[in-house]
């Protein structure tokens, strides 16, 4: 059994009951007839928030001032461009916040990616059980609600056998010191 962490509502300083709110948003969920996965799926929709809600505090962060707030800095938040993100829960369209002179740079979301890191995990399980390239792409449309191309699975993994080439042939040192845990007794 996976046991949540303690959450504190940060206005009124109370311990929030995590399970209660899982149960909560289910319980809403069911009511408005969502689902729980897929596009429009109630995990979607949490993904959603999350990210953008993170991409904000980065832009916080980046410029030195909060949203809404005034700066005399020069540079200002500049909107929001879309962008469709692959994640485990399916595809997720997110507003990623922009500035006016282009210098931030998102780190949970970085520009130009289209996939969250456990993707790629997912396409190589899949193609290492010997799937091909149509039947990892019919997966994810069947799972994820979310179209890849047969093309963007070729390139994760061509890109993680580009990798493992690389370590394999990297230049190795001619001596390693081995340090042993193992006690000799006499």
């Amino acid at each position: 059994m996976t046991q949540m962490t303690e959450m504190i509502d940060p206005v009124t300083g109370e311990i929030i009951d995590e399970q209660q709110v899982a149960q909560q948003l289910l319980a809403q969920a069911k009511e408005q007839g969502v689902s729980l996965v897929g596009p429009g799926g109630l995990l979607a929709g949490l993904t959603k928030t999350v990210l953008e809600t993170a991409l904000e505090v980065e832009m916080a962060e980046h410029l030195g001032y909060e949203k809404h707030q005034v700066s005399d800095s020069g540079n200002a938040r500049n909107g929001t461009r879309s962008k469709t993100v692959l994640t485990e829960v399916g595809a997720v369209e997110i507003e990623v916040p922009r500035d006016r002179d282009g210098s931030f740079q998102p780190k949970i979301v970085r520009k130009r990616q289209r996939r969250l890191d456990g993707i790629d995990e997912i396409v190589l399980s899949l193609t290492a059980r010997g799937l091909t390239t149509g039947e990892v792409a019919a997966h994810f449309d069947d799972v994820y609600g979310a179209s890849v191309s047969k093309d963007t699975i070729s390139k994760i993994t061509d890109k993680v056998i580009e990798e493992m080439t690389e370590w394999q042939n990297r230049p190795l040192d001619r001596v390693y010191p081995v340090v042993s845990s193992h006690r000799c007794e006499s």
